[in-house]
């Protein structure tokens, strides 16, 4: 994995903290990221170069006026506020790679002075096996800190520990093997179309960068949602406000246009095309 420092930019060691999406159902992580880019008017100070995600190129995301700029698989972002790097990706990871991505930007992030990440992504509503929306939507964590997942701030926000996470369970334990350099027989692997219900948890990308991200020696934290297929936005909002609670972030105080603070990224306007002509009905 390359790193591309774009022309008279120069990345802070100050930031520390890199937050990104690990892609799943709903691309809400991914959502979540765009949101925070353009409400902490994050600057894009690079992007990565990595073999192992597929190609990708579009307009400016944020900008409502052309400019020139172009976005990319995996673009890196700087933000003043908080002093938060943020890592936005744009398209998936070639089948069959995602080990070796994780493995590579889990390198990328202690090289760069990481010391915490935070994992922004969502999970199957259809696969949640105790369903509570007693509260609202609800934020499940995991966390590198404790063996068992656990950690305590995250406990005291309200937050639930995926209780689907096992390290002993044997896809989970593949995972951390496979992150820490070892190999490890795969004839007691069950293939793709055996999968069981335990095994969803750690086949998403979320867990292979989770266990890399941790083999690393940094400290990680996972933030999920549970979602379907479809408009995603308010799940986007939910996990955004999530991450910002997190690193003691007020979004209020974001430099944005609204009373809220947060600022509606402009790709977001036609991210589910015009709204329908009302004289057909």
């Amino acid at each position: 994995m390359e790193f591309v420092v774009e022309q008279g930019k120069q990345p802070h060691q100050e930031c520390s903290t890199l937050l990104l999406p690990a892609l799943s159902i709903g691309n809400v992580g991914q959502l979540a990221v765009d949101l925070l880019v353009s409400s902490m008017k994050a600057e894009r100070i690079g992007y990565l170069d990595d073999p192992f995600v597929l190609p990708c190129v579009g307009n400016d995301a944020y900008g409502p006026i052309p400019c020139g700029d172009l976005a990319l698989p995996l673009e890196a972002y700087e933000s003043a506020f908080g002093r938060v790097a943020l890592l936005q990706q744009r398209s998936p990871v070639v089948k069959g790679r995602m080990i070796e991505f994780a493995k590579n930007l889990a390198n990328f992030a202690a090289a760069s002075g990481k010391k915490h990440v935070v994992l922004l992504s969502s999970l199957d509503f259809g696969k949640w096996q105790k369903i509570d929306m007693s509260s609202g939507p609800q934020i499940y964590y995991l966390s590198s800190i404790n063996p068992d997942g656990r950690d305590d701030n995250c406990e005291q926000l309200g937050w639930k520990r995926l209780q689907e996470y096992n390290p002993a369970q044997r896809c989970w334990k593949y995972l951390s093997t496979l992150a820490e350099g070892n190999t490890m027989l795969e004839s007691n692997l069950p293939f793709e179309d055996e999968l069981e219900d335990e095994d969803y948890y750690p086949s998403l990308p979320f867990a292979a960068l989770f266990s890399c991200l941790k083999a690393k020696g940094l400290k990680v934290t996972c933030l999920l949602c549970y979602c379907s297929e479809g408009d995603n936005i308010q799940d986007a909002f939910h996990l955004a406000e999530a991450a910002c609670r997190l690193l003691g972030l007020n979004p209020n105080a974001f430099p944005g246009n609204g009373s809220s603070g947060w600022v509606i990224p402009f790709s977001w306007h036609t991210v589910y095309g015009p709204p329908p002509d009302m004289s057909i009905f």
